[in-house]
């Protein structure tokens, strides 16, 4: 979401956050263009130098005892040279009735001011959790995300190659389906990618033969999930005499979505191929690597000792005239 008005978060999040309007239509408009939070201690006292007037601007008790110790007159130019910089919004947190001078200066600038019953602490907590996801960067996949033991394996490939199918298969064994065709992935953390589904599309899948299904009503609640974090992406191509595949998986590839890397797994297509006990194998190797153990790399040690220790014995032998 590139930007969101004061109205929507009103409207979105009123019960949530406990909000209530004090200024009427005034500001509603207004776009909160970033997820950041600010409550302007110092800007009250008279430093602007450094105001950070673009973010949500929230008034706690100690904002609000300040503005409460000054001359009226002192108030109403405080208030004014605040809401000068044009703020996007400003809340008022536990319920505390603002000055009717803080009121004025807020219609003046065309700036919306709610309450909210919710402690300081409380309000910060709950504003940023919505914000953050409202403001974290988005994309869409064609494909299908499942969750194979835990493990969210994002497929895909081309049209008709086998994504969907290979999906029903996993959940006729029990797994479960987060999103097939369309999956929307954000970015939740600096590491970690989120995949879902679209309200619309809901848990249905296009199988090619029969039409659409819903995955929901055939298999049951178990069998799907509303989203997943993003651990593995499985490509599914077409076998290919002239490709080279990996054997030994000695060489992990990985691929970035938002910026995130994850490990990509292509699996060649062939007929009699089980992708679907491959994909289980994929989820559980993945978690050992996660707990720190490589088999590849294991059996690579390995085979590196043995080479060397038979070598070393073959030198010794041929020097033992015995």
């Amino acid at each position: 979401m590139n930007a969101l008005t004061v109205e929507s978060l009103y409207n979105e999040k009123k019960e949530y956050l406990e909000l209530s309007i004090l200024t009427g239509q005034a500001g509603l408009s207004k776009q909160i263009l970033n997820n950041e939070i600010h409550r302007p201690s110092l800007a009250l006292a008279g430093f602007t130098e450094r105001f950070a007037s673009r973010r949500t601007q929230i008034l706690g008790e100690t904002e609000m005892a300040f503005l409460g110790s000054q001359p009226p007159d002192k108030r109403r130019e405080t208030c004014m040279r605040l809401f000068s910089f044009n703020l996007p919004v400003v809340i008022v947190s536990k319920g505390q009735p603002p000055s009717p001078e803080l009121l004025e200066a807020a219609r003046e600038w065309d700036t919306a001011v709610l309450s909210s019953k919710l402690t300081t602490t409380e309000l910060e907590s709950r504003l940023a959790v919505f914000l953050d996801h409202a403001f974290a960067p988005t994309t869409t996949v064609h494909g299908s995300l499942m969750d194979v033991y835990g493990v969210g394996l994002l497929y895909t490939g081309k049209s008709g190659v086998g994504k969907s199918e290979t999906a029903l298969d996993l959940v006729e064994r029990g797994h479960r389906l987060v999103a097939d065709d369309m999956v929307r992935i954000i970015k939740k953390a600096p590491e970690v990618i989120v995949g879902t589904g679209f309200e619309l599309l809901g848990h249905h899948m296009e199988v090619r033969g029969i039409g659409i299904i819903d995955i929901e009503k055939l298999f049951g609640i178990r069998a799907i999930r509303l989203q997943k974090r993003i651990e593995v992406e499985v490509r599914l191509t077409i076998w290919s005499e002239e490709e080279q595949y990996e054997r030994l998986g000695l060489e992990e590839k990985h691929t970035a979505i938002l910026g995130v890397e994850i490990p990509v797994v292509t699996i060649p297509l062939s007929p009699g191929k089980n992708i679907t006990v491959i994909s289980e194998v994929i989820a559980m190797n993945h978690m050992l690597k996660v707990y720190g153990e490589n088999t590849a790399e294991g059996f690579a040690q390995r085979l590196s000792e043995e080479i060397h220790r038979r070598k070393m014995t073959t030198r010794y032998l041929e020097s033992d005239y015995e």
